[in-house]
């Protein structure tokens, strides 16, 4: 009886349960249903909200027409307007629709529809974005459901694909006539008029390379590929700027991670710690070569907003210093061609290039291309030209010749050259210390004859050179860590009497 008891007291329990659950089901579905999903959580938008777009934007709020705008209104109307030039850019170069009826009304989705649908009939695909923003508010609505605006000079880039094959690009300034309207809590636009396009953007002015330079790339002895790391320590920068100083050098290169310095979201310690670096450049007299996006690699369209914003943030910050001699936008990006494509690399030096100058035109810009032959790339936009060089020395004479033939008087810097003093046993045809010094000797007597700026490469061998510089194979690794013209004690090499002259020092 007491077992019976026991039973019917489960089942009535396990009844309870399942009807309490449906109950649960059946309230969660109304308020769903009455109050609207979460917007974050609807299609893809979630993309939206970890902000992969962050162009610039300045409003215009000084002349409107209507009711008063207020603060938090303008930034949900930004917030809601770019997302649909994010989702439009998206959709463009998709070919789907994903998430554009959250931002655009009925009618405007129509438009964007038969596009798309030209496109997938014809094959094409079209990667854009937009990088700058002006927009003026002219009408802002009583009821507070509709606002017009005009955004002035957008600056876009496009490139065009068809059957997955590069066929175009361009760069260009528009202008846009805008409807909003406010529609289930979200700014939708209806219209969107582009009034004018300007195709050429404002041509730059070329900055002159004032410096003769003699320098040396630079890591810390006991951080290589990590200058900003956890050990970074003034005292060791500065001793170490002496010792090139001393040896009668005028400059360094130095390298700013994308990653490591925080990509789109700036960390201000390591600022802090490149103008404490900046600091003890200046107070030897040496002047600072900065490499920006060291381990960058991605190029694509989706990525330019927050590079432009990485970019903004590292000029910004240094290019008042005097130790700035001028900037390295990337380091090798020829090596990206083959996987990334040559039209995408070169489209996205373009635009970096043109967006420094427009927010610092005393210092000029160079990229650091892995040989003579890619050295010829982009040269009329660069203001001056710079190659790395590990072939033979034999070949350093013409190879340099036949660059400067096509570069019609340009200056040109090679920002890196050296010789392993490894000959361990992996590496077959390794070279000892003497021959480093012979190396040295021979390029120094050359960089002379061709009077070629330069800057070696480096100052230290380092004990461990990270992975992800050279891989895992030992042979690959191992040399790498003996480039230096001190040793990873800092004591001197035979090749230090070659740092900066032809010849032996008094």
């Amino acid at each position: 009886m007491i077992n019976k008891n026991i039973l019917r007291g489960g089942l009535v329990l396990f009844y309870i349960l399942i009807i309490g659950l449906i109950t649960l089901g059946i309230s969660s579905l109304y308020s769903y249903l009455n109050t609207g999903a979460d917007r974050s959580t609807m299609l893809h938008t979630e993309q939206i909200q970890e902000r992969y777009y962050i162009p610039t934007i300045e409003w215009d709020t000084t002349a409107v027409e209507g009711r008063q705008l207020d603060a938090n209104t303008l930034k949900s109307i930004e917030e809601d307007y770019l997302n649909a030039w994010y989702v439009r850019s998206r959709a463009l170069n998709n070919n789907t629709l994903t998430g554009i009826e959250d931002y655009y009304t009925a009618s405007a989705t129509n438009k964007l529809t038969a596009l798309i649908s030209y496109n997938l009939n014809n094959q094409i695909t079209i990667a854009s974005t937009s990088l700058d923003h002006h927009p003026r508010v002219e009408f802002f609505s009583e009821d507070g459901q509709m606002i017009v605006l005009t955004d002035i000079n957008v600056l876009e880039h496009q490139q065009t694909y068809k059957k997955e094959v590069f066929i175009d690009k361009s760069s260009y300034y528009s202008t846009y006539k805008v409807i909003l309207l406010l529609e289930d809590g979200y700014w939708r636009i209806r219209q969107m008029v582009k009034q004018f396009t300007v195709a050429d953007l404002k041509e730059q002015e070329a900055i002159s390379l004032y410096y003769d330079i003699k320098g040396i790339n630079y890591y810390p002895k006991s951080s290589p590929w990590d200058t900003f790391g956890l050990d970074f320590q003034k005292d060791t920068i500065a001793a170490d700027f002496k010792i090139i100083k001393d040896a009668g050098l005028n400059s360094v290169r130095v390298f700013v991670g994308y990653e490591d310095f925080g990509k789109e979201h700036i960390i201000e310690e390591k600022l802090e710690k490149l103008n404490i670096l900046l600091d003890q450049a200046d107070a030897e007299n040496l002047k600072v070569l900065l490499t920006l996006f060291d381990f960058y690699g991605n190029y694509a369209i989706s990525d330019w907003t927050m590079t432009q914003q990485h970019l903004t943030s590292i000029v910004e910050a240094v290019k008042n210093h005097n130790a700035i001699l001028g900037y390295d936008l990337k380091n090798e990006p020829d090596l990206d061609y083959e996987s990334r494509g040559k039209e995408v690399v070169e489209s996205w030096i373009e635009h970096m290039t043109y967006h420094i100058k427009t927010l610092d035109n005393s210092h000029p810009i160079t990229v650091g291309w892995s040989n003579t032959s890619s050295a010829v790339a982009l040269s009329d936009q660069l203001d001056f030209v710079s190659f790395h060089y590990y072939e033979s020395l034999d070949e350093l004479e013409s190879s340099l010749k036949d660059l400067k033939k096509e570069l019609d008087g340009k200056e040109v810097v090679v920002t890196e050259y050296g010789i392993s003093s490894y000959s361990g046993i992996w590496t077959l045809m390794g070279s000892s210390e003497k021959e480093q010094e012979n190396y040295h000797k021979e390029a120094q007597e050359l960089l002379t004859k061709s009077d070629l700026p330069f800057m070696s490469w480096t100052l230290y061998d380092f004990e461990s050179v990270p992975e992800d510089v050279t891989g895992t194979y030992p042979w690959r690794r191992n040399p790498q860590k003996n480039y230096g013209f001190l040793d990873s004690r800092g004591k001197k090499k035979p090749s230090f009497k070659y740092i900066s002259k032809p010849h032996e020092s008094e």
